[in-house]
């Protein structure tokens, strides 16, 4: 499955209810059902930590690590990058 992330949170994502939804509606089903979830960033120029945060959190609670073999994040800016490292670290240390 791939996510346009520019379609559904514009040019900034920021709208952390937004990522939750986006986590609980698309990215958890997908996961339970076995498959790849592939967020396409391109056309996103940045994010909020809260946002990611809100995104990511209870899943990497969930897969740990193996996460990230099964979530995959194409085509982020640097900037956009640099906020998925931080809040990934965060939360793989916190376990």
């Amino acid at each position: 499955m791939t996510i346009d992330m520019e379609s559904v949170v514009g040019s900034f994502a920021e709208n952390k209810d937004l990522a939750r939804d986006l986590r609980r509606q698309s990215i958890e089903p997908a996961l339970a059902a076995g498959e790849t979830v592939i967020l396409n960033f391109a056309g996103v120029t940045g994010a909020t930590q809260s946002f990611v945060h809100a995104m990511m959190s209870e899943l990497i609670r969930t897969y740990g690590e193996d996460l990230f073999d099964k979530v995959l994040f194409q085509k982020c800016s640097a900037a956009v990058q640099e906020v998925v490292e931080t809040v990934a670290e965060y939360m793989l240390e916190s376990l």
